[in-house]
């Protein structure tokens, strides 16, 4: 697992840590059932305090995510098929949602947006 943490962004370094490893466990990074490491050693690794790391696997925890074993550790949660495709969507939503947002607020009105996104889709 690869995660930059940029500690002069307005974002917390704790949903930093999130969107992260939602993001390692969405495009299938992470497996089902792999264990992540140890909250110890990941604060260690990322130089940040160990709190933080456990605030972010709580929210993840709590988002479905990742399942922790007491005394195990915290492994990736086993996902049904419809909510991995859920997430990924949601995730693919909210790219281009802050995407046509900053558009719209450069001035581009929605035809010039629906215009460029048909040209960027003609690549796929």
């Amino acid at each position: 697992m690869h995660i930059i943490l940029n500690k002069t962004s307005m974002v917390p370094i704790y949903e930093q840590l999130i969107d992260q490893i939602k993001n390692e466990i969405i495009s299938g990074g992470l497996a089902e059932n792999e264990a992540l490491p140890s909250v110890r050693a990941l604060s260690g690794e990322l130089r940040i305090s160990s709190l933080t790391v456990k605030k972010a696997y709580d929210r993840l925890e709590e988002e479905g995510f990742v399942v922790t074993v007491h005394g195990k550790g915290t492994y990736v949660a086993a996902a049904d098929r419809d909510t991995a495709i859920e997430a990924r969507r949601k995730a693919a939503e909210d790219e281009l949602s802050a995407a046509i947002g900053k558009a719209a607020g450069l001035g581009l009105s929605k035809d010039e947006i629906r215009e460029i996104v048909e040209i960027i889709l003609e690549d796929y």
